[in-house]
């Protein structure tokens, strides 16, 4: 008999044999089906961080340095006290290493602090504050979305203005124009150039919006007059990324004035950094997520499993009277199979549908979505799991002797 005549015939059957025994193949898909929703969900979940990250990575730069006094990721105490003893980024310092770099297409000193924003009787808290120069819209990504970024005279100069960021706008000014109008940012009042663009939150947690720049100068007269600075050095081109690097390292430890066998005390930050702490972090919840799905299809699978071998007891005569006209090995093995795969494909079916609605709920709140590899994923394991639990009942099944299953009352 043909294997496709075959197959049809056992599928045939096992739908037969699964709508005469409704409640007993809702039963066993349970198992299945929890882990179906395991593995669409964590699949969804991870895709949907994978995405969150790509697009909150590109606002670093592939192209992007960062010198500060210490690393951005540091994994002892021990170690964090000894970066924080070190010296602070001077003024000084920025301006040499600006003169001396070669293969920087920009660079910009950046220095920050926390601040309420107000305008009349409304205010903005917990607002981000930076002090740089007219080189930060090149090092930073940002775009203009009204009005104009500070240049350099206003830079070196002090001038009394600012850029401001969607949220600051939308808090202060609501339905008003924000261009020519005075803020006030402690006891210091600054006059709107410009609001950029949206950018949204870094990784979801710390929000791009919620920020004013101002000339460096105002930041150090009228804020903070020795701060640790730090450098944004963006690259010429990417392909010399690690010569800039090191270039810029050299720099740093002339003006720093180290000797030779000195260790550095400053920091080279780089996107590749956030690149592999997310990597970490991502294969440490996908191999959990894996553990917890395999224990949750483990389970399905036994219960698959004992259920068909109770099909197999309890259809022995049918076995046999099939083999006695002549059904092969192969026939009575596919018939099982078949029936274990489809309980498992309906399974998988209605786990992939409830981990829709789940989905559908999460969306509201995180980037979330049910790609189609996820959902033939899920298929695939749900597929997968039905011809492994199947496999020895239906082995059983065709390997009887064809007179003791007619013997069978």
């Amino acid at each position: 008999m043909n294997f496709f005549v075959e197959l049809k015939e056992g599928l045939a059957i096992a739908w037969d044999a699964i709508r005469a025994n409704k409640l007993r193949s809702i039963l066993t898909t349970l198992g299945i089906v929890i882990g179906i929703v395991t593995v669409t969900l964590m699949g969804t979940a991870i895709n949907g961080m994978n995405e969150a990250f790509r697009k909150s990575i590109s606002i670093i730069g592939a192209d992007m340095l960062f010198m500060d006094r210490h690393a951005w990721f540091i994994h002892t105490e021990a170690e964090w006290l000894k970066q924080m003893k070190r010296r602070p980024i001077t003024m000084e310092q920025v301006k040499r290493v600006e003169r001396e770099l070669t293969l920087a297409r920009a660079v910009a000193p950046v220095v920050g602090m926390g601040q309420s924003v107000r305008y009349k009787n409304r205010s903005s808290s917990m607002v981000q504050i930076f002090g740089t120069t007219d080189q930060f819209i090149y090092t930073s990504g940002f775009t203009m979305g009204q009005g104009r970024f500070i240049t350099e005279a206003e830079a070196s100069g002090g001038r009394p203005v600012c850029v401001i960021g969607q949220d600051v706008a939308t808090n202060l000014f609501q339905n008003e124009a924000a261009l020519g109008k005075q803020i006030k940012i402690g006891p210091r009042t600054l006059e709107v150039i410009g609001v950029l663009e949206k950018q949204g939150s870094f990784l979801g947690m710390q929000s791009l919006d919620n920020e004013v720049i101002i000339p460096i100068q105002q930041f150090l007269i009228g804020y903070m007059r020795d701060p640790d600075f730090e450098i944004q050095v963006k690259v010429a081109r990417l392909e010399e990324l690690e010569d800039a690097k090191e270039e810029l390292r050299g720099v740093m430890r002339k003006v720093r004035q180290l000797a030779p066998g000195d260790d550095d005390d400053f920091a080279i930050n780089q996107q590749d950094m956030f690149i592999k702490m997310f990597h970490s972090v991502a294969g440490t919840i996908a191999a959990v997520g894996l553990v917890i799905t395999g224990l949750s299809l483990f389970v399905g699978g036994i219960g698959i499993m004992n259920i068909m071998f109770v099909s197999v007891a309890e259809r022995t005569r049918e076995i046999g009277v099939r083999k006695a006209i002549g059904a092969k090995r192969r026939t009575i093995l596919i018939q099982f199979l078949s029936e274990a795969a489809t309980i498992c494909l309906l399974g998988g079916l209605i786990g992939m549908l409830i981990a829709y609605l789940f989905t559908f709920l999460i969306a509201r709140v995180l980037p979330v979505s049910m790609s189609l590899p996820v959902v033939g994923l899920a298929l695939l394991v749900s597929l997968l799991t039905g011809l492994a639990s199947g496999f020895f009942p239906a082995w059983r099944a065709a390997r009887m002797n064809p007179v003791d299953a007619l013997r069978n009352e």
